[in-house]
């Protein structure tokens, strides 16, 4: 399989009251792959100002690979507040570099070499990137891996923009929050959590289908079987990114050819390192990271 993975969509700062760190769903997950020895890429935009300098710097240090135009926009910015359970809160900046990535030759060429990425709503609730995300999937090769990561965030998401994204896609990571909304825009009110989710599996002639829980554990859905893992208990530092990494140890050992409930352990164990970890993209122990070394 293709070895070039792509986050594509939001890349940005989450601003917390003491400090900031880099973040953005499809960063983190870019992030997080190449941690595996994959060819993980960030894909985005940022503005010409010192925040979007510094992004590029801070991808860079971690020795990320990224196609990141610089445009009149500025650098996106996310206020996150934490709860009592260290669980986050944001406030999205508007209008922003991310909200505005193009499609250029380059990003092109990224698509036509890329086996699988992930994207989600949330970059999608502008016209500008929503029409890129669009180009970007049709440009990919065949039997490529498409990732919806939902990642529903305050009002930057209709009933329409889900049922094209979940169209274009073969995965969905959905959460237990996300699950309710998508039933309610769905009219599957009465349905359960793991029944929605074996619908849209049927529906949209997904792949596999991942539903996390929270503190209750996670759910792999395939047309073949179901996986369930239960949360490890962990001193929860905030979780901040903690899905994103859940997404990439799953999909790094699934194209591993690892077994899906293993797949699933080891997305589970990472994704409770990360909750103990401050910021979306520390660096994983070598432990995790031991069945790829010889990939």
């Amino acid at each position: 399989m293709n070895n070039t993975v792509v986050g594509l969509g939001e890349i940005l700062w989450d601003v917390f009251p003491e400090r900031k760190v880099l973040g953005g769903a499809p960063a983190n997950f870019a992030y997080h792959v190449s941690q595996f020895g994959y060819n993980g890429y960030a894909a985005s935009a940022v503005g010409d100002d010192l925040l979007g300098k510094e992004i590029l710097s801070s991808l860079a240090e971690k020795d990320l690979n990224y196609v990141i135009e610089v445009t009149d926009y500025p650098t996106g910015t996310v206020k996150v507040t934490l709860n009592k359970t260290g669980v986050p809160e944001y406030e999205i900046c508007e209008n922003v570099a991310w909200d505005n990535i193009p499609f250029t030759a380059k990003l092109e060429n990224l698509a036509k070499n890329t086996g699988t990425v992930s994207f989600g709503s949330l970059a999608q609730r502008n016209n500008v990137s929503k029409e890129t995300v669009k180009r970007f999937l049709a440009a990919m090769p065949e039997n490529s891996v498409k990732i919806f990561d939902i990642n529903l965030r305050q009002h930057f998401y209709t009933k329409e923009l889900i049922h094209e994204s979940l169209q274009l896609s073969n995965m969905l990571k959905i959460n237990d929050e996300e699950v309710i909304i998508v039933a309610e825009l769905f009219d599957l009110k009465d349905d359960n959590e793991q029944d929605i989710c074996k619908l849209l599996l049927d529906r949209y002639n997904l792949d596999i289908v991942i539903l996390t829980k929270g503190t209750e554990g996670s759910f792999v859905f395939t047309s073949k079987e179901t996986s369930f893992q239960p949360t490890p208990k962990v001193h929860v530092a905030d979780t901040v990114g903690a899905g994103d990494s859940f997404t990439a140890a799953f999909v790094a050992s699934y194209m591993h050819g690892e077994r899906i409930a293993d797949a699933h352990q080891l997305a589970m164990e990472v994704s409770a390192y990360v909750c103990t970890q401050h910021g979306a993209m520390p660096r994983l122990p070598d432990a995790y990271l031991e069945l790829f070394r010889n990939k």
